[in-house]
C-alpha cells in the first residue's frame, strides 16, 4: 500500500484530541491522519490509551477536547472486532446469528433483517471460510474460530474500515497466523483500511504500513512502519517488547527473511 496519502483520501483525522474518564485524562493532544488503504498498528505499554482511542473512534467515548473527523466513511460504516469478555465468549447464539448481527446498522427503521442482510451474512461466512459452521453454537467454537466469526460480523458492517482491538489475544500460533493472513488479505487485496491495536508488535509490523505508538504523554510516534523500525523510540520498544521472543528484530533493526 502507499506510504503517503493525500488530503483527498483521508478517512480519519484526529486533531488536538484529549480523551479520558471520570477518573482522569488518558490521552492528550493526539494528532494523526489515516488514509484509505492504510494498515495502522497501534502500540504502546499497558494503560497507554490504545483501547480508549478505539472507543473514541467508535463514538463510544466523547472527546474532552479536540475532534475526530471522518471523510468518505460514516460511523455506521465502521466494522469493529473488540476484545471479548468471558461472558461474550459463552454467548448462546448460532454462528450465523452472530454474523448477521453485524448488519444491524443497515436496517434503518426496519426492525427485521431482509434479503440483502441475509445475503451479506452468507457472503462473509463464505469469505472467511466458515460457511460450514453457520448452524454451530458460537460458544462451542475454538478461540480462532470465534475470532473469524467476529471478523465476518465486522465485515457485514463495512467495506471500508475495520477497527481491531488485539484480535489475536489468547490465540495459539497457528490461529494467530491464520487471522493475520486474513487481515492482510482484506487490506492488500480488498483495500479495506485497518486500525489494529496489538501487543504482538513483531508480527504486526510484517503487514502494517504505519505505526501509532501511544504513551501516557499521548502520541510518541506516528509514521510509516519502515521509519518506525529505524527510529530511536521504535528501537527501544521493539527491543523491550520483542527481542527475546522474535530474534529477527535486534536492537530496532528489522532483518528481512
Amino acid at each position: 500500500m502507499k506510504e503517503n496519502g493525500t488530503e483527498n483520501d483521508v478517512l480519519i483525522r484526529c486533531k488536538g484530541l484529549t480523551l479520558g474518564y471520570e477518573t482522569g485524562v488518558v490521552l492528550t493532544d493526539v494528532n494523526f491522519d489515516v488514509h484509505a488503504g492504510d494498515y495502522v498498528c497501534i502500540v504502546g505499554e499497558n494503560g497507554s490509551g490504545k483501547s480508549t482511542l478505539i472507543k473514541a473512534l467508535l463514538g463510544l467515548l466523547p472527546p474532552r477536547s479536540g475532534e475526530i473527523a471522518f471523510s468518505g466513511v460514516s460511523a455506521r460504516e465502521i466494522g469493529d472486532l473488540p476484545q471479548q469478555t468471558a461472558l461474550q465468549k459463552d454467548f448462546p447464539a448460532s454462528v450465523y446469528e452472530v454474523v448477521l448481527s453485524g448488519c444491524a446498522n443497515s436496517l434503518g427503521r426496519t426492525p427485521f433483517y431482509g434479503k440483502a442482510q441475509h445475503a451479506r451474512a452468507a457472503e462473509n461466512l463464505a469469505r472467511l471460510g466458515i460457511a460450514d459452521l453457520a448452524k454451530t453454537s458460537y460458544r462451542t467454537l475454538s478461540g480462532g474460530q470465534q475470532q473469524r466469526v467476529l471478523l465476518a460480523r465486522a465485515l457485514c458492517a463495512t467495506t471500508k474500515l475495520l477497527l481491531l482491538d488485539e484480535p489475536v489475544a489468547a490465540l495459539d500460533p497457528i490461529a494467530t497466523n491464520d487471522l493475520y493472513a486474513l487481515i492482510r488479505r482484506l487490506n492488500r487485496e480488498e483495500g479495506i483500511t485497518i486500525l489494529m491495536v496489538s501487543h504482538d508488535i513483531s508480527c504486526a509490523l510484517h503487514d502494517a504500513t504505519h505505526v501509532l505508538q501511544l504513551s501516557d504523554r499521548g502520541v510518541v510516534f506516528f509514521g510509516t512502519a519502515a521509519a518506525y523500525r529505524k527510529s530511536p523510540i521504535g528501537a527501544r520498544f521493539l527491543r523491550c517488547a520483542c527481542a527475546a521472543d522474535y530474534p529477527r528484530i535486534q536492537f530496532g533493526v528489522w532483518e528481512e527473511e
